[in-house]
């Protein structure tokens, strides 16, 4: 979060402590961007999926998903942050999509979209490779 210097960053699993829940976590961030005007709340979710081949060939394949902290959780669906990851394109939190929505746009799906690109890729040339 950009607010929050990058907090909670790759540690937002244990973001507030290790026994704390989704929900917790959600009321920490809401508690420190307190008083955050909403230009400065953006947030990003990201994703990487790392291919790697016996070969030794290794690539990256990157999903994000761009949104802004939100000041109320909102939404009934998915987990963690979703109920207060705010999507300005479309006014809803990730929580307030259905999951088939939220499986359309996420950074994991964009993600899976792009490593999918790569294999596919990688085979198209792996096939090249064996009929020559």
């Amino acid at each position: 979060m950009d607010a929050l210097g990058g907090e909670p960053g790759i540690y937002s699993a244990r973001y507030g402590g290790a026994s704390a829940s989704d929900h917790d976590r959600c009321l920490l961030l809401l508690e420190r961007l307190a008083g955050t005007p909403a230009a400065q709340r953006t947030a990003r979710f990201r994703c990487a999926i790392a291919i790697a081949t016996p070969e030794g060939r290794t690539e990256i394949a990157h999903g994000v998903c761009e949104g802004v902290i939100a000041t109320t959780l909102q939404g009934e669906h998915g987990f963690g942050y979703d109920p207060i990851f705010l999507l300005p394109e479309r006014g809803l939190t990730m929580a307030q999509l259905t999951p088939a929505e939220k499986n359309l746009i996420s950074h994991r799906a964009r993600a899976a979209r792009a490593a999918r690109a790569i294999l596919e890729r990688m085979l198209a040339e792996e096939t090249m490779r064996k009929a020559t």
